[in-house]
């Protein structure tokens, strides 16, 4: 190991590090506090309730634990968007699942919850899994009710798919183990099946007080919408259980009569980990975003056997197109190729933009791998496509736009990787989250934006300074630089991943070591879907 390799490692394993912290911070929810006040009422945590629910020795794949960081701190944060989601194994089959954490603000629904919510359901609608909600909520933050309820993509959206979801015969459990009011309380009873637990959950359009104050009549939460009631008189819930525990292992015994479905028959062989250790990944990438590397080296830690099948190896070099194993599964890999390269027509290409030659290449690939059912995998350091006069005399535009058509014709699962830049039209045409990656995951050293934090803040200074010189005033060298360093400093902070994260831009922020299962878990779930449709490319130039 050389110097810089070392530099490279401390690195990465110090963001690991800091990723690994935050998230412990994360799962705390609203605080060591609530946790005992929840307990207290002989209520689980979300979370405690999801470990119980899955499988023994088996993992949660989360989607968006960073959701809300670093947002609505005017009302004290919105830790995971006050709600955890993700996708488990329940009785050894795949289910997403959704729960609300009371102890963020009572499991209220801020704008971000609603989003989160509606890609859990994305989720499940896109690889048609079960799903199971594990209800415990105050009902929408009345503060941000106008940025949460009236719109497509808002409360009442959840409501929708609920409706959609079991016409197209996606099973929907719901388990009311907490408060469950007003609009809220549609989710749980337009599912196929809902239970509730005896004195901590309840289920109504209007609370006590509303009653009282609405219409005069006096009554308490549990005979107006407790689990007796709903079970005995009204039929609205079909299991009334006598606590958590007990209503979890329903759960899982309703799971566990669940018939098999066709799969999509996306092919896997044994598994066989990478001949070389995927901890060297810490290494070779490289801790300053702007040296080059050798994108073959990172990607011969990941898949199986460090075994590459090349497509067009020697033709549009700035994008690697390749088939490989990845925990047994067969893929389709492009990854933005980030080492100085030599083209065809003898000249230098710089790493990690898109030309002509490469797009056209990954445009042939992609509906290679549709024709032969093979999932793709985008593996993203990209700092967008080649332009100049030469580049635009080349046709960069169209041959931009035939690999950005066929991407989004794909007709098989897509997942992407941000590893390092994703910036400008290259997060798009490497599938950004515009177009409908299955799963969409970041590694710490990740940076997304419309460019670089350098060229952004460059640019913003020149606006701003002509803005200036056009009212007469005359700023100095030393003001220039410090209005520089603002402009930056705000604009880097926008290029985190987590920021991305928290505005679920991408599901989360993971270890490097962590892609190989994502991948395989992922291509596992969306091969629950056998509805592979024909590839179908709308206007696209040859």
């Amino acid at each position: 190991m050389n110097i810089e390799h070392n530099i490279n490692e401390d690195t990465h394993k110090q963001e690991v590090f800091k990723l690994k912290e935050r998230l412990k911070k994360v799962k705390l929810g609203g605080g060591e506090k609530k946790i005992e006040s929840h307990h207290k009422k002989g209520k689980w945590t979300a979370r405690e309730r999801i470990n119980y629910l899955i499988d023994d020795k088996s993992e949660f794949l989360e989607i968006g634990a960073f959701v809300g960081h670093g947002m609505y701190e005017e009302y004290g944060g919105c830790p995971s968007g006050g709600v955890v989601a993700g996708i488990g194994y329940i009785q050894k089959r795949q289910a997403v699942i959704v729960a609300n954490d009371a102890t963020v603000k009572a499991g209220a629904w801020f704008p971000i919850t609603a989003k989160k919510n509606l890609r859990a359901q994305e989720i499940s609608i896109e690889n048609k899994l079960p799903i199971v909600y594990l209800v415990d909520s105050a009902g929408v933050f009345l503060p941000l009710q106008d940025e949460i309820f009236p719109d497509k993509e808002h409360f009442g959206r959840i409501f929708r798919n609920n409706a959609k979801m079991s016409a197209a015969g996606i099973p929907q459990i719901a388990a009311i183990m907490g408060s469950c009011v007003a609009g809220g309380a549609y989710l749980p009873i337009m599912s196929d099946e809902a239970l509730i637990v005896e004195k901590t959950g309840s289920v109504f359009l209007a609370g006590s007080y509303l009653v009282k104050s609405a219409i005069g009549e006096d009554i308490d939460n549990e005979s107006l919408g407790g689990a007796t009631m709903h079970c005995e008189i009204s039929g609205v819930t079909d299991y009334k259980c006598e606590n958590d525990q007990v209503c979890l292992d329903k759960i899982r015994e309703i799971i566990d009569k669940q018939g098999e479905i066709q799969k999509a028959g996306f092919d896997r062989k044994k598994s066989k980990p990478p001949v070389h250790s995927e901890k060297e990944l810490y290494q070779l990438l490289p801790a300053d975003r702007v040296k080059p590397y050798d994108m073959l080296d990172i990607l011969k830690r990941i898949v199986d056997d460090s075994e590459i099948l090349e497509y067009k190896k020697d033709y549009g070099k700035s994008l690697i197109c390749a088939y490989a194993r990845i925990d047994g599964w067969a893929v389709g890999i492009i990854a933005n190729q980030r080492k100085m390269i030599k083209s065809g027509k003898g000249e230098m290409q710089m790493g990690g933009v898109i030309y002509s030659d490469s797009a056209d290449k990954a445009a042939r690939f992609i509906m290679n791998c549709s024709q032969k059912k093979v999932p793709i995998i985008f593996f993203q350091d990209v700092s967008g496509f080649m332009i100049g006069s030469r580049a635009e005399q080349g046709g960069i535009i169209k041959d931009g736009a035939k690999m950005v058509n066929a991407m989004s014709n794909a007709t098989v699962p897509k997942f992407t990787f941000l590893i390092g830049n994703s910036y400008g039209a290259g997060n798009y045409a490497m599938c950004g989250k515009a177009y409908d990656p299955r799963l969409i995951f970041a590694w710490p050293s990740a940076k997304m934006g419309v460019m670089s934090g350098a060229a952004a803040a460059n640019t913003l200074l020149q606006i701003k300074l002509a803005s200036l010189k056009a009212k007469g005033k005359e700023i100095s060298e030393e003001e220039k630089k410090k209005m520089l360093d603002e402009v930056k400093e705000k604009y880097d902070a926008q290029l985190s991943p987590y920021y991305a994260a928290s505005r679920l831009w991408v599901d989360g922020i993971i270890d490097p070591l962590d892609t190989r299962k994502i991948i395989s878990s992922g291509i596992e779930m969306a091969n629950n879907n056998p509805e592979i449709a024909s590839l179908k490319l709308g206007v696209i130039q040859t």
